[in-house]
């Protein structure tokens, strides 16, 4: 299922390489194949998991169907063309053009849209951003629930004496899956291409063996077979979109991990092997329900040949696809989540980097056990692919939507592309996307809810943490002093100056830090040296370290510096100060102390918010990770000083 969008950029994965290396990588033979390989087992690993349940779903789900030819007929050509339009069309050839410096996802395409749209729609449009990243926690939260239910659901047709295993299995599968996060993913990486090869040819040699028994079923890659299941039967063919649509889940991983493996790498992988495996599957599942309407109940795993042997084998290939798949997800919430956070959507929480050679390789603790607690929750609430499917679909396919509707605005916006090729590309996709979107309502009382529910949390989460933040600017500013008037009257009015250097961390360079204000009111003293650091995110993703460092010294042995990072990039106040000092500032960094603000948030000012929103806000700023920790600082060499600020 979903991936990120991240972004989401998405999302991070198995031995990510950043978006130029990736580029550079593919100008050899070998390295494009090396990253297909990778994109395999990244990229497409939800999405090449979705035959386990589609073609069921669709005759046996909320609103099941007998598998006339023309239904069946109909049904398997909805998928090719919702696969040739929405995966191959928009997002293979069109979206992945559109990178925010070789970076993907949802989250990329929120920070171009804040560079290069100058108008007062921006703030709209960053607005549909955010919520297309907050529907990702809920149907990400889905995407290990159904995929593990459904490999492990084979045993069924394999063994059923082991029917009621089912539940037990994948809650015991998903639980170790979550508890070896905290190891990182680098050392099963280089297994997920291999396997992913593996399940591709396994899964179209099957399909292909039942395509070659009833040829005339590649006839339904006609649109008019779609057309004529619609016009004979307009109701049944609305639900069965619902069902149709799962068919796609995990396109917006193509998009997102665009910067892990490069343009071409992804869409080789796709066009070689993904998109003929998945339609010969898909083909084959038809065909054998056509021969034998009976097996509408699981035609995935009774197309496999060799009986209970070659079906049990096929339950552990599609578990541990699957599993890939569903690890893909986490880490995509990772990399997400540590995105958010960057731009200023979420406050610092807790990230470890599990790998010292590869950057995108992190754990969030918080993020991870939530996830589990959710997905646990799913299983055992709807305990079925069926089930599990009803609650899947309305967030995604509004996700999609808002990818198409931002990147059809950055298409306008920075490419400057006319208008009468943007607006009806727009309006194709998006009628598509909607129309998908709608076909999942019908799932809303069902499961549809649960992601909807989610995410609105998250989006509630989202936006209160980003506008309070900006109250919360506007409110310490009002009370800080001048910087450069406060350097002025120490010419006249010279205080104690303490030997030693001391770092103050700032959010604005124009003004004096409270904490130093403090420093030298109550301990009357100003050290000798006073370095004012300032953080700077910008839209994004990776700032070159040559690029990085801005330092003007100042008069009576102050410095400002201004570290600027990407919303991938972890900040590091100490790192940052070393590379100053090889740049030429002088700076006693053994003996350095470190101040920050700590402040806390009373929600019983005027600013202009929901009461409710800033007794949230005061909530999450008081669990945020500390500044010191989430900027890598020393904590035997940090000074806290205290205040309150209302908002």
């Amino acid at each position: 299922m979903s991936a990120p969008s991240a972004a989401v950029q998405a999302p991070r994965r198995a031995d990510p390489h950043p978006g130029a290396h990736s580029e550079a990588h593919a100008r050899t033979r070998w390295g494009t194949l090396a990253l297909s390989l990778g994109a395999l087992g990244v990229v497409y690993g939800d999405i090449g998991t979705s035959p386990l349940y589609t073609v069921q779903l669709i005759f046996t789900g909320d609103h099941p169907m007998g598998p006339s030819p023309v239904r069946v007929y109909g049904a398997l050509s909805l998928i090719f063309w919702a696969l040739a339009l929405v995966v191959t069309l928009k997002y293979v050839l069109l979206i992945l053009r559109v990178d925010n410096h070789g970076e993907g996802g949802i989250m990329a395409l929120v920070a171009l849209i804040e560079r290069v749209v100058k108008s007062r729609r921006k703030a709209g449009l960053v607005i549909v951003g955010v919520l297309g990243a907050s529907l990702f926690y809920g149907d990400g939260m889905l995407t290990p629930a159904i995929s593990v239910v459904s490999a492990v659901s084979g045993l069924k047709v394999a063994s059923p004496a082991l029917a009621a295993q089912i539940v037990p299995f994948s809650l015991a599968i998903l639980i170790l899956l979550f508890a070896l996060q905290r190891f990182g993913t680098g050392a099963v990486g280089g297994l997920f291409g291999p396997i992913m090869v593996v399940w591709f040819l396994v899964i179209g040699a099957v399909g292909l063996k039942e395509v070659a028994t009833n040829p005339s079923v590649l006839q339904a890659v006609s649109p008019s077979y779609a057309a004529r299941f619609v016009a004979d039967d307009p109701k049944m063919a609305f639900f069965a979109l619902g069902s149709v649509f799962l068919a796609v889940t995990g396109a917006e991983a193509i998009y997102a991990d665009m910067g892990h493996f490069g343009r071409k790498a992804i869409t080789r992988a796709w066009l070689c092997l993904a998109f003929p495996a998945l339609l010969l599957n898909y083909a084959g599942q038809g065909a054998l329900i056509l021969a034998h309407p009976r097996t509408i109940e699981n035609p995935f795993f009774l197309l496999v040949p060799g009986g209970q042997t070659g079906q049990k084998a096929m339950v552990v290939l599609a578990t541990l696809a699957t599993v890939i798949a569903s690890q893909a997800v986490i880490s995509g919430a990772f990399s997400v989540t540590q995105q958010v956070i960057q731009l200023g959507f979420l406050p610092r929480m807790g990230i470890r980097h599990t790998s010292k050679r590869i950057q995108g390789q992190i754990y969030i603790p918080v993020v991870n056990w939530l996830l589990l607690a959710a997905v646990l929750v799913l299983v055992l609430t709807f305990r079925s692919p069926t089930g599990l499917a009803n609650a899947y679909g309305i967030a995604l396919s509004a996700i999609f939507a808002t990818n198409t509707l931002l990147a059809f605005v950055v298409f306008r916006a920075l490419w400057r592309k006319p208008l009468r090729l943007v607006i009806p590309g727009a309006l194709l996709f998006m009628s598509v996307e909607l129309t998908f979107f709608a076909a999942n309502l019908t799932k809303l009382f069902s499961g549809g809810w649960f992601p909807l529910v989610v995410g609105a949390v998250f989006f509630t989460l989202l936006t209160t943490w980003h506008r309070g933040r900006v109250l919360l600017g506007r409110a310490v500013r009002e009370g800080r002093v001048s910087l450069r008037r406060y350097i002025n009257r120490m010419i006249d009015e010279q205080p104690n100056r303490a030997p030693g250097t001391a770092v103050f961390l700032t959010s604005s360079l124009d003004t004096v830090p409270t904490a130093l204000l403090r420093n030298a009111e109550h301990n009357a003293i100003v050290h000798e040296h006073v370095v004012l650091v300032k953080i700077r995110t910008v839209g994004m993703p990776h700032v070159e370290e040559s690029q990085r460092m801005s330092i003007e010294p100042l008069r009576r042995g102050f410095v400002a510096v201004t570290a600027t990072y990407g919303y991938q990039d972890e900040p590091d106040v100490v790192a940052a100060l070393a590379q100053a000092r090889r740049q030429g500032l002088d700076l006693d960094l053994d003996n350095a102390s470190y101040y920050v603000d700590h402040v806390t948030v009373l929600p019983t000012g005027t600013a202009r918010m929901a009461r409710w929103r800033k007794r949230l806000f005061a909530v999450l700023h008081q669990n945020a990770t500390p500044v010191a920790r989430s900027y890598n600082i020393p904590p035997d060499r940090v000074f806290e000083v205290g205040g309150y600020v209302e908002i």
